[in-house]
């Protein structure tokens, strides 16, 4: 079973959400779990897509209550560790798609790339490849490209 992790802003445009949905739905569509920060904007947007094909979806919130998940979780996970939880997110995945975001996101991709875990970018962040580092963000197009690229870079 391959994981992979959608994340992206809480609060982003009606294209980045429409990105989003079509990813978590491509994801279902081949058989990937969706895990993400389980809250609104991107990470529902991503469920929703997921939920409509009948994906399985893995909210890690960051808060105390499992009603804080957006409607289209199904396993909400509750940490109480705040922005921390980015790392679970991040860590529980084979590969990462991040859509749009702000500074949650980069630290997202900042962790990930740490630890060799694969990073999709659509609409994201650009991070120039530092000539001492062999990891960098790799650019899709297309939500279909982007699902396409994690999945064929999935590490265990």
């Amino acid at each position: 079973m391959v994981f992979i992790a959608v994340i992206g802003g809480a609060q982003t445009s009606e294209r980045e959400l429409r990105l989003a949905e079509e990813v978590g739905h491509e994801l279902a569509k081949r058989g990937a779990v969706l895990v993400c920060g389980g809250l609104g904007g991107v990470m529902e947007a991503a469920c929703r897509g997921a939920a409509s094909e009948g994906g399985v979806t893995i909210g890690i919130l960051p808060g105390e209550s499992r009603s804080s998940a957006n409607k289209y979780v199904q396993f909400p996970i509750v940490t109480g560790i705040g922005y921390a939880r980015n790392i679970v997110v991040v860590k529980s995945a084979h590969a990462v798609i991040a859509v749009d975001g702000s500074y949650g996101t980069l630290s997202e991709i900042g962790h990930a790339l740490q630890s060799g875990i694969p990073v999709i970018g659509l609409g994201t962040w650009a991070l120039l490849r530092n000539e001492n580092l062999d990891k960098s963000i790799i650019l899709a197009q297309t939500p279909v490209e982007a699902v396409e690229k994690a999945l064929e870079l999935a590490k265990d």
